[in-house]
């Protein structure tokens, strides 16, 4: 570390020391001897120290998820239910129920909750205020902290989902991250960074228009994406109740579920071709629900995006599975307290207990 840095190894010790005693590394038995000298002391993030919690209100489902230092997922919470059907003070109540489960788990294990993150399905604005959630229902709710006190931020599902991807190091730098839940999100990652756009709004492909006298949206609008390749709209062109009964019939061949997912999949194709031509990005990473389906919507996707992509023939856009699956967003959400434990670990060690 003291080549790495630059630092002398007195100030690489003394900075040790401090991480070790604020739990933020650990010390390993040291690799075999190779040559003269002491051996170094082997260093390794702490599990045991700082935990991220990861939230999201989704519309059919409120979870939490711990996930420590080392990016170990320590407990996972998820509470089905239809949130549509409740006010937001009261889904907001529930979860701060669950948040409050999830931190006694936590603690239970000697972890500290370094902060919680929330993931909903929306417009976030820089206050944390969301200022609409179609899905939802909601309208300029604000979020607030934890009942326990535990402060806590506001963030896109989608956009959190992204971050999660690209931290795990295997997709390019530029890629966009499509969510496929009852409504469809997009976190779009340019450069290895987020991109947020002006207001912080980016990403609302689920209302790019499809067919402008399609049917009407919750958003107010008529024909978008999320009308034909979103979750409800699939499983019931298909005929079927769930995601899992879906993959189930289109697996044993069954003309309506076959029908239903060729149909998503050219919609999606007309939507990411947009995409693609506007930011000129070539990987589209497959989230939610669209990560097990994609077998079946690839085809489509990728039959419209190679006619409408104006670079498709020597550049063919790339289609993949998001890795985190169903918990993108929850994971991507303690990761994002993480990564804020990591870019100041001074700050993390004056306010520990």
């Amino acid at each position: 570390m003291a080549a790495a840095t630059g630092l002398t190894r007195a100030t690489v010790s003394a900075l040790v020391d401090d991480l070790v005693t604020g739990a933020l590394l650990t010390e390993r038995e040291p690799a075999p001897r190779t040559g003269a000298g002491r051996p170094a002391v082997g260093l390794v993030v702490a599990p045991d120290g700082p935990a991220g919690l990861g939230l999201e209100i989704n519309v059919d489902y409120r979870g939490a998820c711990v996930v420590d230092l080392a990016g170990t997922i320590r407990h996972r919470l998820v509470e089905p239910g239809d949130q549509r059907l409740q006010d937001p003070q009261t889904v907001l109540e529930g979860l701060g129920r669950l948040a409050a489960r999830a931190r006694a788990l936590a603690e239970a294990d000697g972890l500290t909750v370094a902060g919680a993150v929330l993931a909903v399905p929306g417009l976030v604005a820089a206050d944390g205020v969301v200022r609409i959630a179609p899905n939802l229902g909601w309208q300029d709710v604000t979020v607030g902290d934890l009942p326990d006190g535990l402060a806590m931020t506001v963030d896109n599902e989608a956009n959190l989902a992204a971050l999660g991807e690209r931290d795990l190091g295997e997709l390019p730098h530029d890629f966009v991250y499509v969510s496929g839940e009852i409504g469809i999100g997009a976190g779009i990652v340019l450069g290895g960074a987020l991109y947020r756009g002006s207001r912080g709004w980016s990403g609302e492909i689920g209302h790019i228009p499809i067919h402008s006298d399609g049917p009407a949206c919750r958003c107010g609008a008529r024909g978008c994406l999320e009308q034909y390749a979103g979750q409800e709209a699939v499983l019931r062109a298909a005929g079927v109740d769930t995601v899992g009964a879906l993959a189930r019939a289109a697996t044993a061949g069954k003309p309506d579920a076959l029908a239903a997912l060729t149909a998503a999949g050219a919609a999606l194709g007309m939507a990411v071709a947009t995409v693609v031509n506007l930011l000129d990005v070539r990987t589209i990473v497959l989230g939610g629900s669209y990560a097990s389906l994609l077998p079946w919507l690839r085809e489509g996707i990728a039959a419209e995006a190679g006619r409408r992509v104006l670079t498709a023939a020597w550049s063919p856009v790339q289609l993949r599975a998001a890795t985190l699956g169903p918990d993108a967003a929850m994971l991507g959400a303690a990761g994002s307290v993480l990564r804020g434990v990591l870019d100041d670990p001074a700050a993390w060690l004056a306010r520990r207990p």
